[in-house]
């Protein structure tokens, strides 16, 4: 169920994190696409350490990075569990030196810095002999559509029964044993269909359990907010959403993949993120023992300076400007009557923003307060059609990132967005 908690979260950390980070290769998907054979896949267990894990460590550096919550990988596709589930022996408590529930103090240090409890669960796991994929040397055609065992006697079958019966026993553990989980970041739930998932149903069960828990999307159209990955919408998504993306090319750890994005690059996936009214999900790469790699704290630091900054124009805010007003991006107040705008490529001289009926009253730049010149020119307003205002941003005003403008206007926005008509009298 939405909480009004999510929409002003605006920045969340994603952390994958298990016995995949020991080699430093594809989570789960290393032995699926025969990458590694499944033994010696599973025999990073021996490696999986978390010697240095603080998770009161990891919550300082979420906070100084500006973020609200985030969601801890409590079980991937190849079902390895971080805490001591009581319905298999495939856990880090039992198969790892780690020897302990990694989860429960993960929540505990979030609630201490209070940030809002994410845990990620796969629904399915290919490591249950009741939900097994069909082995890589029999595929052929779209690998997607026949990648998972089917069963031609439906769902209710006994094989599938005491999968789900499996399934549905680690989520009762995730939802009784860990205090109030604030959002369940669900995924795989790609096939069997919904009737053999019955998501309708676990939604309900779900919320009996965490009765103001958020779900995610990936719950067969059951869910409460939408999660596009990799690629930052073009138009925005209807309802609250949320953008998970990597901070460099993988979503666990791999020490040859220094593709990062730069500090820069981020600012702009977030700003244009809460500019169009969603959340960023920042997927960040634990080693097996529990430690960061330092160019990712180092960025995670920068995002968080850099949103201290610019806070007001961050929390509390709403998405900004619809698309083609501004070359750039931007949020509004919760009161409608201050603008935002976001610019991330250097001006010359002026920035242009058009639509803008009001009267304004002070533009100046966050952070700096130095209050800018500004002109509107052209527009008719006998006929209710603003002109455009041109704002005036010295060079010495720029941000390396992202340079933040505030307007404040004479009353709640009132924006022109039609397509232009013939003014027959002037």
């Amino acid at each position: 169920m939405m909480q009004s908690w999510f929409p002003d979260a605006k920045l969340g950390i994603f952390l994958h994190w298990g016995i995949y980070s020991v080699k430093g290769i594809p989570e789960s998907w290393a032995f699926f696409n025969r990458q590694i054979s499944y033994e010696d896949y599973m025999a990073q267990c021996s490696g999986f350490t978390a010697n240095h894990y603080d998770p009161q460590a990891w919550a300082n550096l979420f906070q100084r990075a500006g973020a609200k919550y985030a969601v801890l990988t409590s079980k991937h596709h190849d079902g390895v569990a971080l805490w001591d589930t009581q319905l298999s022996d495939l856990s880090v408590v039992k198969q790892t030196p780690a020897a302990r529930d990694l989860l429960t103090p993960y929540c505990e240090a979030l609630r201490e810095k209070g940030l809002k409890v994410g845990i990620y669960f796969s629904h399915l796991d290919w490591s249950h002999p009741d939900y097994a994929p069909i082995p890589p040397e029999e595929r052929h055609g779209d690998t997607m559509e026949k990648a998972y065992q089917q069963w031609s006697d439906g769902p209710n079958n006994p094989t599938w029964q005491r999968f789900l019966k499996f399934h549905r026993g680690q989520l009762e553990e995730l939802c009784t044993r860990f205090g109030k989980v604030d959002l369940l970041w669900f995924d795989g739930d790609w096939t069997p269909g919904d009737e053999y998932w019955r998501m309708a149903e676990l939604r309900e069960q779900l919320l009996s359990w965490q009765p103001e828990t958020i779900l995610n999307s990936r719950m067969r159209g059951h869910g409460d907010y939408q999660t596009p990955e990799q690629g930052i919408p073009i138009s925005r998504p209807e309802g609250p959403w949320e953008f998970c993306v990597t901070i460099n090319d993988s979503w666990g750890y791999q020490p040859q993949d220094q593709n990062y994005k730069s500090v820069r690059q981020i600012v702009r996936m977030f700003a244009e993120c809460i500019g169009m009214g969603g959340n960023l999900l920042l997927d960040i790469t634990p080693k097996e023992d529990g430690i960061f790699p330092p160019e990712q704290v180092e960025r995670l630091e920068a995002l968080g300076d850099w949103i201290r900054q610019h806070e007001e124009a961050v929390y509390a805010t709403e998405a900004g400007l619809p698309a083609g007003h501004l070359y750039g991006t931007s949020t509004l107040s919760k009161d409608h009557q201050t603008l935002y705008a976001m610019i991330f490529d250097r001006p010359w001289d002026e920035i242009a923003i058009k639509g803008i009926r009001n009267q304004i009253k002070r533009v100046s730049v966050v952070g700096s307060g130095h209050e800018l010149s500004y002109r509107k020119m052209g527009g008719a307003a006998w006929m209710n059609i603003p002109g455009v205002l041109w704002i005036e941003v010295p060079e010495a005003e720029l941000n390396p990132n992202a340079t933040v403008i505030k307007i404040e206007l004479d009353g709640p926005l009132d924006l022109y967005s039609g397509a232009g008509h013939a003014i027959e009298s002037n």
